[in-house]
């Protein structure tokens, strides 16, 4: 069976570090881990909410040290994605995480930068980086940082805001999103996961972002719901992650099929594969599994994904014809 192509929108490249690279990037750099083995670093990946997680996600990143580990991380993950039916990726990363362990700006953004440069000659991936923000750190840190990537011409298309969401309402960032703007920046931020529809909305109004990442609670406002669907605002769910983090209880009671059904504009991905149980093909098979998606539906979210990514005309008619084909070839009858 053909692989489904699609676009990956919500995805943290520090969270695509699997145990094993972990214990490898630590052997390299001389860093002792706290864990026995792979195997109990792996048992460590069951959280309670999304600070447990972040906890564990701050401490394995502290491996990344030098452009090559960032670059092999990058590497890894586009390989794995590649294989999965993936053909084009919008991969964030969280400067400040590693300016706050006394890693340069140009170490981790030239070391995953080095990697995209290539991906779609390596790997047949489009890709492009953006800088996430972390909303729990104060919006003055976040204001500095990203004037230190304009004046270091970081290759990043666009900005976002991640990390701890109760208690930090987008409003906090206008005046970095504004900047973000004025440079030509995209603008996307995570709302609506564990925060409620009002973070939603400041996201839209205040940001003006152009993307929301997560976005679930926005069906508890039904005024919410009609404005994402007359102004087709794109949401980037990601189905194990919200499991996992306990934003919803099983794969079951996720709100995707009534997104889909109100004709919102959904699309899956895998927010931090490693530490999630999934990358972006395990999410597919699973609501695939407890929903009975059919085809079309497919096809539907994977098309959403690339008409919400940030690529130019060409590129998008390319790989929106590239699902059709895939939908095309799911009602051909098996002539074995």
């Amino acid at each position: 069976m053909p692989l489904l192509p699609c676009a990956e929108l919500h995805l943290h490249i520090e969270g695509t570090l699997e145990p094993d690279l972990v214990f490898a990037l630590a052997a390299r750099n001389g860093i002792t881990l706290p864990y026995a083995d792979t195997t109990d670093l792996a048992a460590r990946y069951a959280f309670t909410d999304l600070q447990s997680f972040l906890d564990l996600y701050y401490a394995t990143m502290d491996v990344l040290r030098t452009e090559a580990d960032f670059a092999d991380m990058t590497r890894a993950y586009l390989r794995r994605a590649a294989a999965a039916g993936v053909r084009h990726a919008e991969i964030m990363m969280d400067p400040q995480a590693h300016l706050a362990r006394g890693i340069s700006l140009e170490t981790c953004v030239n070391g995953v930068a080095s990697v995209l440069a290539t991906s779609e000659a390596d790997l047949g991936i489009s890709s492009s980086l953006i800088a996430a923000f972390l909303r729990d750190r104060p919006a003055e840190d976040a204001l500095g940082v990203l004037r230190d990537l304009l004046a270091m011409d970081a290759p990043i298309v666009g900005i976002g805001l991640d990390s701890a969401e109760v208690g930090f309402p987008p409003s906090l960032f206008s005046e970095v999103y504004d900047v973000a703007r004025a440079a030509g920046l995209k603008c996307v931020a995570h709302a609506g996961e564990e925060g409620p529809p009002a973070y939603v909305w400041e996201a839209l109004d205040v940001l003006r972002a152009d993307r929301i990442d997560h976005g679930i609670r926005s069906l508890e406002d039904g005024t919410l719901v009609a404005r994402l669907l007359a102004e087709r605002v794109p949401l980037t769910v990601c189905p194990l992650s919200n499991v996992r983090l306990r934003a919803v209880g099983t794969i079951g009671d996720h709100p995707l099929p009534r997104m889909l059904a109100l004709g919102l504009n959904v699309s899956i991905n895998s927010n931090d594969p490693a530490y999630f149980g999934g990358y972006v093909e395990d999410n597919f098979a699973a609501v695939t599994k407890a929903f009975g998606l059919s085809p079309d539906e497919l096809a539907t979210l994977a098309a959403n994904s690339f008409r919400s990514a940030f690529l130019d005309d060409e590129r998008r008619a390319v790989l929106l014809a590239e699902v059709e084909s895939w939908r095309v070839s799911q009602h051909r009858p098996n002539l074995q």
